[in-house]
């Protein structure tokens, strides 16, 4: 696969931008609308037509071309667009699943794709989360802004996903319930955002980042970055100046963040937990940290600006 440019970024965003001028040109009518409509359809069956061409040539020449084709995320989803993906649904939702199952365990938790479904509504996903997913707070956050953003790029024809119990009942929990506490408490949509200056961060080190208005507190452990609001689950004050710490007698690796005001410690390699015997349910929140598209971005759901880290 080739190696990610700068502005691989931008193409994720295309398809707004030309939805954006579409709408800009109804200003000129109904008929000027039409128009633009026909022109890009033309323009893009044109080169999806040329895409396909080329497609056949690459596969007549090396059968193994397309499994290269597939890894690199802008040609994958031309080739969605056009219906000429050589994987099937099953096996996309998979390979999704499979580039956020390291940030699951991170956290502790893993997530099982049971079936997909291509029924008369359209296709469902039912998965089934273990470890930490199943109970973290923040397991609705993971679904909504990591599971779900993976599987929808990589099969944008799937119109639900829903979530089974790990119960004896297995009983279906529709993904609309499980995040409806989670969207209460997060009034604006979930996006992703790109935060390449994360990455510059030495093993050890704790920085704070404004991202799209929220202060985002980011910390390396090895070769792993973790991403997390600026507020301590247990004072509910700024983590400023927080740093990382070695319990006596852990394992190397295993550090912990204490806060800066009330000395609380968080696990930030297993979901932000406390491990103070005095709040044992205190939890620091974690924001997903994943590279898409060659660019590492942290997703979240809007909130309103003023919290900051001092």
């Amino acid at each position: 696969m080739a190696p990610p440019t700068e502005d691989d970024a931008q193409w994720r965003t295309a398809g707004d931008r030309i939805q954006a001028l579409l709408d800009a040109s109804a200003a000129g009518g109904p008929a000027a609308y039409e128009r633009a409509v026909q022109l890009v359809g033309e323009v893009t069956d044109l080169y999806g037509a040329g895409l396909e061409r080329m497609l056949r040539m690459a596969v007549s020449a090396d059968a193994r071309l397309p499994e290269l084709l597939v890894r690199d995320d802008l040609v994958a989803s031309l080739l969605l667009v056009h219906g000429l993906h050589p994987h099937g649904v099953d096996r996309r939702v998979e390979d999704a699943l499979d580039r956020v199952r390291p940030y699951l365990g991170s956290h502790g938790g893993d997530v099982t794709l049971l079936e997909v479904v291509d029924g008369p509504d359209g296709v469902t996903v039912r998965l089934q989360f273990a470890g930490s997913c199943q109970s973290c707070p923040s397991s609705a956050v993971t679904l909504e802004l990591t599971v779900e953003d993976a599987i929808r790029s990589a099969a944008p024809e799937v119109t639900s996903i829903e979530v089974v119990s790990a119960a004896a009942s297995a009983a279906v929990i529709p993904a609309a319930a499980l995040l409806r506490r989670v969207r209460q408490d997060a009034p604006g949509p979930a996006s992703w955002h790109p935060v390449p200056e994360f990455a510059d961060l030495g093993p050890g080190e704790v920085g704070g980042f404004s991202v799209a208005g929220i202060t985002v507190l980011a910390c390396r452990i090895g070769e792993k970055l973790f991403a997390y609001r600026d507020r301590c689950g247990v004072c509910d004050e700024s983590l400023a100046g927080a740093a990382l710490h070695r319990r006596m007698g852990s394992p190397v690796g295993d550090a912990v963040l204490r806060c800066p005001n009330c000395r609380a410690h968080f696990d930030v390699v297993h979901a932000g937990a406390c491990v103070d015997d005095a709040a044992p349910l205190a939890h620091l929140q974690p924001m997903p940290l994943l590279t898409r598209d060659g660019v590492l971005s942290i997703a979240m759901a809007a909130q309103p600006t003023g919290a900051g880290m001092a």
